[in-house]
């Protein structure tokens, strides 16, 4: 039997300004966990996943940008499930300091 494991999302490394930070946290049955922490992030590279992504802003602010040129801001609490295939990239994060997700990558299909 596997014993359960407690963590907090505020616990983790600081990017260097201008960078991201993923570390995994759970995988299980096709789907993977990470914690991302972003610092001023700005017009990030495209993502064009293969897979579903679950992302929760928990921290900071950011606003993610599709290819169609459309933009949505988020704030600590916001949500987006992201189908697989849908390209899109980190346009900003918080200038003013930390900027954390909680980010579920949902198995294919």
């Amino acid at each position: 039997m596997t014993a359960p494991r407690f963590g907090s999302l505020q616990e983790g490394a600081s990017p260097a300004a201008g960078a991201e930070n993923f570390v995994e946290l759970a995988r299980a049955g096709g789907a993977r966990v990470e914690r991302i922490a972003s610092r001023a992030v700005r017009h990030g590279d495209w993502y064009e996943q293969a897979w579903p992504e679950f992302v929760l802003l928990v921290a900071g602010s950011a606003a993610l940008e599709f290819a169609d040129g459309s933009t949505h801001e988020l704030k600590p609490g916001d949500w987006a499930l992201l189908p697989s295939q849908c390209r899109h990239r980190v346009a900003w994060t918080d200038s003013a300091g930390e900027t954390l997700w909680l980010a579920v990558h949902l198995p294919p299909g």
